[in-house]
């Protein structure tokens, strides 16, 4: 497929040109190795949540290229991509994220899944408690607000378990695609290889909006060389 690329990041130096920050506890700092994304380091406090946000929003079929390196031992909670996010449009909840971003100073989990469209996978991700070092899994999610059912019923079947990547210190190339009704994650590092695949055709389509990072409480992963492209005409 012919992928032209419409947004590039090194990640190595100023990363208030790109994105923007939910999140007051959050810390970030550059690198030659890339950016350093740590949330606040109180557990199960709504305050520690954060997510950096692409300024530019991006429509139809795309594909996201980045590198991402788990920065701490953390075995609970999760790291989260979303995908072309856009508000809910309910009162209050703007299509444009960005013009009620004051409400997600503290970004609580509720906050997104109740006030957004978008597509959502969580990876390097544990159950809150969990204390096995192997049971991660990977997760795809397609937020419905208009439902006002919170998070269920937003699966998109499988999930994936016990997947045997994402350790500390190890750097992970990381390529997702949507394409129609296709929801692809291809995973690999120096040793392993993981494609994720979800159909989302039981959905209504996500078609614009602004990628997001999310961590949860006390994690922390360094992102390089964030690359975004649209499919060309």
């Amino acid at each position: 497929m012919k992928w032209e690329e419409v947004f590039y990041d090194s990640c190595t130096t100023g990363w208030k040109k790109n994105w923007t920050l939910d999140g007051k506890k959050a810390t970030i700092s550059h690198s030659e190795k890339g950016m350093d994304f740590m949330a606040g380091p109180v557990r199960r406090e709504d305050e520690s949540h954060a997510v950096l946000w692409t300024k530019e929003s991006f429509k139809g079929d795309i594909r996201i290229d980045y590198e991402y390196t788990k920065l701490e031992d953390i075995q609970e909670a999760v790291t989260i991509i979303y995908i072309q996010a856009t508000g809910s449009e309910e009162l209050g909840f703007d299509k444009d994220i960005s013009m009620w971003a004051e409400q997600r100073e503290v970004a609580a989990m509720n906050k997104y899944f109740r006030n957004m469209n978008t597509y959502h996978i969580s990876y390097a991700a544990f159950n809150i408690g969990n204390e096995e070092a192997e049971s991660d899994y990977i997760r795809a999610r397609r937020y419905m607000p208009a439902n006002k059912k919170g998070l269920r019923g937003t699966d998109l079947k499988p999930d994936y378990f016990n997947t045997g990547l994402f350790k500390r210190g190890v750097l992970h190339k990381i390529t997702i695609l949507k394409k129609d009704d296709d929801l692809f994650m291809y995973i690999r590092n120096d040793e392993k290889k993981m494609l994720c695949h979800w159909k989302t055709g039981d959905f209504p389509p996500v078609v614009e909006g602004r990628i997001g990072l999310r961590h949860m409480w006390t994690r922390g992963a360094r992102y390089k060389d964030f690359r975004i492209s649209q499919l060309k005409d």
